[in-house]
């Protein structure tokens, strides 16, 4: 790993890209750091103390939004955009089609209407957010914002999401890895050394919580191991090509596999359930009991799901159900026996077209229970961890859920990157 290292920083392509990205995660923090004006820092502290899910949301910012800082939202806004266009292909067959079927230009196009929609959904958003920070008893903005200060903030928080969606691009082209994710992954390990600090000062104050803290990293490094190895993990369908003579040469007669992942569906499950459990008790907060029928409903709902029993068990399914149906939208079994079918592929034993569809469903069908009680028990593993070590700080998140998954798979794609430029070099030297 050391070998690989030096050898990076040695070829100067490559260390440009590196350097190139640290500069930006640099940029990134300085952002983070920015706060808007009019915050009441003690009240700010308040609302994250009652609302402990918004904590989780603001270590994927990096800390920008328990901060109230200039990119709150982070880059939410342009991922929530590229979901909703993702689930909008099952309605529009033309949007479909562009991003199946129309290659690499399609997905530019595509990519394009996920930027242009990142605009409106983070006015949105940030809107939401503003009127949710002014309600009393506590307001985290005070004096409240008058019109033309709610625009102002609003235009800023847009354009600091608008921003970082720009930095994350300049990334992917001019350094290594996907820009947005390795945004992403800043923003959560930048939490990490205050982590430390706590836990820290937790032990200095009370000797007697070593242990507790031992048995929490123990489980901990096992966690991270189960998730490199389910993440990593394949199923492979085996595909042979016929072979195919064109002039004096002979084409195909190769024998290769179709890799399937245990967990296609990556974390937009553990997202999706997130925002459901979370939707009744921002509503509550929201309309504050005076909205009649609807708030008292919400009210109601937010307090049965204050029992964490119900939470974790809610929890738990609902990541099992959108990792099914987030599959069904992303992965089309007829597409890939088409497209096998076309290039004179096929599954030994297995007939071309329909047959293979529903074979690679089968397949897809079984693997898949796998992965989504894998990412639903991870989904629940802070609150298990932190009941059996009694550990309460912020290291819960890197363990289970959304954070870990992210780094892992982020740090994992990374390494492949920058593997994959190594070899080249090598070849070329060759």
């Amino acid at each position: 790993m050391l070998n690989k290292l030096l050898q990076v920083f040695k070829i100067k392509d490559l260390r440009k890209k590196i350097l190139f990205v640290l500069v930006i995660f640099a940029i990134f923090r300085l952002m983070a750091s920015i706060p808007m004006p009019g915050v009441n820092a003690e009240n700010l502290e308040k609302f994250f103390a009652r609302f402990k899910m918004m904590g989780f949301v603001s270590i994927l910012t990096g800390g920008a939004l328990s901060r109230f800082s200039i990119i709150m939202l982070g880059i939410g806004p342009y991922i929530t955009s590229v979901i909703i266009l993702q689930l909008l292909t099952m309605i529009f067959p033309q949007l479909e089609k562009m991003y199946k079927e129309e290659g690499e230009a399609g997905r530019r196009k595509f990519n394009q209407y996920g930027r242009l929609l990142t605009i409106p959904l983070a006015f949105l958003q940030g809107y939401a957010m503003l009127s949710w920070l002014q309600r009393p008893p506590d307001p985290v903005i005070s004096p409240p914002l008058g019109l033309s200060g709610t625009l102002t903030a609003l235009l800023i928080i847009t354009a600091g999401t608008v921003f970082l969606m720009w930095l994350g691009e300049l990334i992917t082209e001019k350094g290594i890895g996907n820009g947005v994710s390795l945004l992403i992954f800043a923003g959560i390990i930048a939490s990490f050394p205050m982590s430390i600090f706590q836990a820290y000062q937790d032990i200095s104050l009370d000797p007697a919580k070593i242990p507790n803290y031992l048995l929490f990293f123990a489980m901990a490094l096992l966690i991270v191991t189960g998730v490199v190895l389910i993440t990593e993990a394949r199923r492979n369908i085996p595909v042979s090509y016929a072979k195919r003579v064109r002039g004096t040469k002979m084409y195909g007669g190769v024998s290769t596999y179709l890799p399937m992942n245990l967990n296609p569906a990556g974390v937009i499950p553990i997202i999706f359930a997130m925002s459901i459990l979370l939707f009744p008790e921002m509503i509550a907060n929201f309309l504050g009991g005076t909205a009649g029928m609807v708030g008292n409903v919400a009210a109601n709902v937010a307090v049965f799901l204050g029992n964490p029993w119900v939470r974790g068990s809610l929890y738990f399914l609902l990541v099992v159900l959108f990792t099914y149906f987030y599959t069904a939208v992303t992965f089309d079994p007829k597409a890939i026996s088409a497209n096998l079918q076309k290039m004179g592929g096929f599954v030994p034993g297995i007939r071309p077209g329909e047959s293979t569809a529903k074979f690679i469903k089968y397949i897809l069908n079984r693997v898949l229970l796998i992965g989504a009680l894998f990412l639903a028990t991870i989904a629940v593993m802070p609150s298990i961890v932190g009941g059996i070590t009694r550990v309460e700080n912020v290291f819960q998140f890197f363990i289970g859920g959304t954070a870990l998954l992210i780094v892992v798979s982020v740090v994992l794609e990374t390494m492949k990157q920058i593997n994959s430029q190594l070899q080249m070099r090598e070849y070329d030297t060759f």
